[in-house]
Order: structure tokens, then C-alpha cells, then sequence
């Protein structure tokens, strides 16, 4: 039997912080998916910079990933409900709340586990955030 992984986020600018994430969610289970969230989606940072296609196909290509896919425009919840894993895997550092993601699985009949990834700490001068990457540069272009 198959044990299904989703993993899911914005993934702007890929880091290695988004690698540990993406490859700590694989060792959960036999099968990673993961959804990349539309930029009408993101309300709790600001809107991505490249476009949906191009950070799906960019996730699509690390190692870990089996699938990659674009989350749904109005129901975040939809691929969950199509895919049916055994895992959602959350990165250390997501706005996600646990209980409300178990509350929403439990009414929408979707019987998984809701886990966190670990963190990882910087090496050398990584930078394991999109929003630091940007701030960097546009520093570093002023």
C-alpha cells in the first residue's frame, strides 16, 4: 500500500530551506505531491513574484517531488479531496493552523495526518527565505 504525502506552498524563489521542507515531507511517506498555491491564494505575505506555472514547474523539478501540481483557485481544499493522502505535510515555519486543517479534513471526510517538518539552520551565508533572498537584492541593485 501506497503512502500518499502532500506537501503545499508558495514557493516563490526556491531556497534550500524549500529542499529540506520538500525532501523531509518525501521521507513521510512512498508518494509526494505537491500543491503550489495560486497568487489569489496568498493573502497572508506578499503576492509571488514569478508566476504559478513557473513555480510549479520549478517544484516539479526537484528530486523528492512525484507530482506537482497548482492548488485550486477558490477551495484550497479541492486537490486534498482529490489526491486523499495520508500525510499533510507542513513546513517548520507556515502560518498553518493544525487543528483548524484537522477540523476542515475531519467535516470534508478526509481521514490524514497532519505533521510538521523541521527546520533547518543556515549554512555558511544561506538564506533559507524568500523574503530575505529579496531584500538582498534589492539592497544589493540600490
Amino acid at each position: 500500500m501506497t503512502r500518499t504525502v502532500i506537501a503545499q506552498g508558495t514557493f516563490d524563489i526556491i531556497h534550500p530551506g524549500h529542499v529540506h521542507y520538500l525532501e523531509e515531507a518525501a521521507e513521510m511517506g512512498d508518494r509526494l505531491y505537491v500543491i503550489v498555491s495560486r497568487a489569489t491564494n496568498v493573502d497572508h505575505k506578499e503576492a509571488p513574484i514569478c508566476p504559478a506555472t513557473q513555480r510549479r514547474d520549478v517544484v516539479a523539478a526537484l528530486e523528492a517531488v512525484d507530482e506537482a501540481l497548482l492548488g485550486h483557485q477558490e477551495d484550497i481544499f479541492a486537490p486534498i479531496e482529490e489526491i486523499d493522502p495520508d500525510v499533510i505535510a507542513l513546513g517548520h515555519d507556515q502560518y498553518h493552523d493544525e487543528s483548524a486543517i484537522a477540523s476542515e479534513l475531519e467535516r470534508r471526510g478526509i481521514d490524514c495526518a497532519v505533521e510538521r517538518a523541521s527546520g533547518r539552520e543556515p549554512r555558511d551565508d544561506e538564506l533559507l527565505s524568500t523574503r530575505l533572498i529579496i531584500d538582498r537584492v534589492l539592497d544589493r541593485r540600490r
